[in-house]
């Protein structure tokens, strides 16, 4: 009589093998002056409303959340103009973009995005068991739409298009992305990132909810942990129409946004005024940063997220370390560049110091 024999453990999707790991931005290092500029955080408090909301909510997690996130879902529809049928929520808008995977792409088909783009992209891919085309930016780090459009095949079921683009802060302007949309076949669905619409100030770089209304198969992505500071609650949204917002909520995971977090985006929904004044003031920051360092000879990408980007190829960690050694932590990409958030003015002189020292330059990133 034969033995059976039993794997060694329980049996793992192949499609797991090799997924890179999600490498969050460092915290501040210890110390008085300390200042984290590596996670693209909001260094505001939360806006003036929220945090009452959010005790009187936390007063309550005994009860499950609405899981329907009644209230806010109307919010947003009130305020951005559109059905409650075209909004979705998730945790986050990278929780909702892996929603999106899991409702359009399987094994055998493909999804395309810019590279380098958001580091979720190709995580969420692979998880969902479909294969990423990754389509290089230009030497100007921008998005090459004509090769994005190219890449398209038959077998391609998503596009990821990031606007403005993390970690590049470059922004694609209307006339190129209405081209772009034009020759994307009406099945494949477009998803606008714009995790950082808010710091836009670039009136020809569109919003997508004006591009979702004109072509059916645009998904455009908002979050509230940048612009409104609610990242430690991890809650974002989509707004398509609805069949793909639909799609979106039955992919969801049950009951995934607090009430928390919902009570929160309502309150903060309802504080514009606050939100615009601080986004103002990162948004001046922002130019302030990038005049200094393209005033020292720096070439820095124009930013339209609350962020630059420094193409350093190299010596990209050796610069995070004399960062980090001056009290502000930044993001490596290692062998490509070094992403830095806007933070409060004191932080963000703590960076301009490292960036007038010439020996971290580097060539790629001086003129």
């Amino acid at each position: 009589m034969c033995t059976p024999t039993f794997p060694s453990g329980p049996r793992l999707r192949p499609a797991l093998d090799g997924i890179p790991t999600y490498r969050p931005g460092r915290p501040a290092a210890a110390g008085a002056a300390a200042y984290k500029l590596s996670s693209n955080e909001n260094p505001y408090p939360p806006l003036p409303g929220v945090m009452e909301q959010a005790v009187t909510a936390a007063g309550t997690f005994n009860r499950y959340p609405d899981m329907a996130c009644t209230a806010l879902m109307a919010e947003l529809a009130d305020h951005f103009g559109v059905p409650v049928g075209h909004i979705a929520t998730g945790t986050g808008s990278v929780g909702v973009a892996q929603q999106l995977l899991q409702a359009t792409a399987g094994p055998g088909d493909e999804v395309i995005y810019a590279w380098r783009s958001f580091e979720a992209y190709p995580i969420i891919t692979q998880i969902s068991g479909a294969t990423s085309v990754q389509v290089p930016l230009t030497e100007n780090e921008e998005h090459d739409l004509d090769a994005m459009a190219d890449a398209i095949t038959e077998r391609t079921r998503l596009i990821f298009v990031c606007n403005p683009n993390n970690p590049t802060g470059v922004a694609i302007r209307r006339p190129e992305l209405v081209r772009f949309l034009d020759r994307v076949p009406p099945e494949v669905l477009v998803v606008l990132d714009e995790a950082y619409r808010e710091f836009v100030d670039d009136e020809e770089v569109p919003d997508g909810l004006g591009l979702y209304r004109a072509y059916p198969n645009v998904c455009v992505l908002r979050t509230f942990s940048k612009a409104y500071g609610l990242a430690g609650l991890r809650i974002g949204f989509a707004v398509a129409q609805e069949p793909v917002a639909a799609a979106l909520r039955k992919t969801a995971v049950p009951f995934g946004v607090s009430q928390v977090a919902q009570d929160a985006a309502v309150a903060s929904l309802r504080s514009e005024p606050a939100l615009l004044e601080r986004v103002g003031a990162l948004v001046a920051e922002r130019e302030r940063v990038w005049k200094e360092l393209t005033a020292r000879g720096w070439v820095v990408p124009p930013s339209q997220g609350n962020f630059v980007w420094l193409r350093l190829g190299p010596a990209s960690v050796e610069f995070a370390q004399a960062c980090e050694a001056a009290g502000v932590t930044v993001r490596p990409f290692p062998g490509e560049g070094v992403r830095v958030t806007i933070g409060e003015p004191e932080a963000n002189d703590l960076f301009l110091g490292v960036a007038g020292a010439p020996e971290l330059g580097g060539p790629s990133a001086r003129g």
